[in-house]
């Protein structure tokens, strides 16, 4: 497998960007690697760091036969700064993942939603596809910042 175009900057002793509050090296990197994730929402928690850190070859490679695409160009993506997993199911050899994540813009913050759908196919788990929305975050000074530091907006990235 390539190394991210990103990893250069991310050390593995470095927490993980899924959110999950554990060591990247100790979280998804060995999904990275090719550990097949246990759960849909591991494999998405492992997603959104490839998205982060700019790993299509493993986004590609955990997409589902069915509705792969044949690239995907992550050049132009946005700057994705942090990850909320609202829900969670799995049963059988299907999947879903409710969750959200928040980018940067220029003026601003941006969130994509996304309701996934994953399926178990050789005892492994793969993305299907999504429904998704998008919008405009417009956090007040006293709210979390979206970057996910926990810190109030306005001490952060106001």
């Amino acid at each position: 497998m390539s190394m991210p175009r990103n990893m250069s900057g991310k050390s593995a002793d470095q927490l993980c960007p899924c959110g999950s509050h554990a060591l990247y090296q100790a979280c998804c990197q060995p999904f990275h690697k090719g550990t097949g994730a246990p759960t849909p929402e591991a494999l998405m928690r492992s997603r959104y760091t490839a998205f982060v850190l700019g790993d299509s070859e493993y986004l590609l490679s955990t997409w589902h036969p069915d509705t792969r695409p044949k690239e995907l160009g992550l050049d132009d993506g946005p700057g994705w700064v942090s990850l909320q997993v609202l829900s969670a199911s799995e049963r059988g050899d299907l999947g879903q993942v409710h969750f959200r994540a928040v980018y940067s813009l220029e003026s601003g913050w941006g969130y994509l939603e996304e309701e996934s759908g994953f399926r178990k196919l050789d005892g492994r788990w793969f993305y299907l596809a999504g429904k998704t929305t998008e919008g405009r975050l417009k956090p007040g000074r006293n709210e979390p910042c979206p970057c996910g530091s926990g810190r109030k907006h306005k001490a952060c990235c106001l």
